[in-house]
């Protein structure tokens, strides 16, 4: 897939390195609430400078150079930086991919105590941004580039997909891996791994594809060879969900019901024994404040029958057909160990012309697993 060549010593991996050995001595020596256990670690520029007023303006003078407040406040850096104490970030991969420890905060868990799908794609997203912060490319905006900015253009995500096979629980700490390669011509992708740091398990991965688009216009633009420069050193030949073939989402027709009343006629019991396992995300189009959307839903062809449950003299569940004998064992979630619930949905935006889509998603859930299902 990827378009651009690149050096061998790109890729090697950070096991491998002295410089990546050196950078996790340098983590170590830092505490996990962020702040340095080292006297000689010091902010270089969060310090107010001799000669600066009290008040915010909107620009200033640090050694003899104009800065805006903004600027000062946030601290970008302007050339790449190994570690970061603040944020628990270094540099892996030979120098080019990003590692960042978080912990599982008590707001990004649900009532089982582990974390949820949405702080999960937060962190990917975080990590993501503090990648590109410690390259020293980043400009004045998310994820864009010097290059970027004077071509007037802005990273959007036209696919995502996510695999969860555990989630992490509250107080666990947890290292995200992230990295960069060629989509195409014109595109990036982005890859995550999220792992336990005292198990080294593997919890959940993720890939998306990510290409440019122009900030006025709001339509695609073609890579700038200048842009093509700031980010193909950072490209690694190496895929977090290995698949040649990525599983296409089908439109939903006339027939799929309203999101909201769809997944109410999932019992709780499902509910609270199933979680969401792979999500897919195909992005179409913008959605603008004013418009007028509609969220439509329904359950895969085939979905629970393509794993193994028969349907004769069953009952009918959202769709799908449960066997009889869902009802003469031991309760209906005996039966849930290994089968999946698949549903397909869409997001459209209603309008005079018609119904245009803004995206396409697939779930897949699974019996939940157990809260702590690894042991050091």
């Amino acid at each position: 897939m990827a378009a651009f060549s690149y050096p061998s010593y790109l890729i090697r991996a950070s096991s491998n390195t002295d410089s990546h050995d050196q950078n996790k001595q340098k983590l170590n020596n830092i505490r996990i609430n962020g702040t340095s256990s080292m006297s000689s670690m010091k902010p270089d520029t969060l310090s107010q400078p001799a000669g600066v007023a009290s008040t915010y303006n909107s620009f200033t003078s640090v050694n003899g150079n104009s800065i805006t407040t903004e600027e000062l406040r946030q601290n970008i850096p302007t050339k790449k930086r190994s570690v970061d104490p603040h944020r628990q970030g270094l540099i892996i991969e030979g120098g080019v991919g990003y590692r960042q420890t978080v912990v599982i905060r008590s707001y990004e868990v649900g009532p089982d105590k582990t974390a949820t799908l949405e702080s999960i794609l937060n962190l990917l997203q975080e990590t993501a941004l503090n990648h590109v912060w410690m390259s020293g490319l980043l400009s004045n905006g998310f994820g864009a580039t010097h290059g970027m900015v004077r071509n007037n253009l802005i990273w959007v995500v036209s696919r995502m997909q996510v695999q969860v096979d555990h989630y992490p629980i509250w107080g666990e700490v947890v290292e995200i891996d992230t990295w960069v390669g060629a989509s195409g011509k014109n595109g990036m992708r982005r890859d995550w791994l999220v792992r336990s740091q005292a198990t080294g398990h593997v919890f959940a991965c993720a890939i998306s594809t990510w290409v440019m688009m122009n900030q006025e216009t709001r339509r695609l633009s073609k890579m700038p060879e200048e842009v093509r420069a700031e980010i193909s050193p950072w490209f690694i030949d190496k895929q977090a969900i290995k698949k040649d073939c990525p599983e296409k989402i089908v439109k939903l027709d006339s027939k799929a019901r309203n999101m909201d009343s769809n997944l109410k006629t999932i019992p709780d019991e499902i509910l609270e024994s199933h979680k969401l396992s792979t999500i897919i995300l195909e992005y179409r189009r913008e959605c603008g404040n004013s418009d007028i959307v509609q969220s439509l839903c329904n359950p895969d062809e085939g979905g629970i029958l393509e794993d193994g449950l028969k349907h004769k003299n069953g009952i009918s569940l959202n769709g799908f057909s449960l066997a009889s004998e869902i009802l003469e064992g031991s309760g209906l979630l005996c039966n849930f160990e290994k089968v999946s619930l698949r549903y397909t949905y869409l997001l459209q935006v209603k309008g005079e012309r018609g119904n245009e889509e803004i995206v396409r998603g697939r779930t897949t859930w699974k019996r939940k697993m157990p809260s702590k299902p690894f042991t050091t």
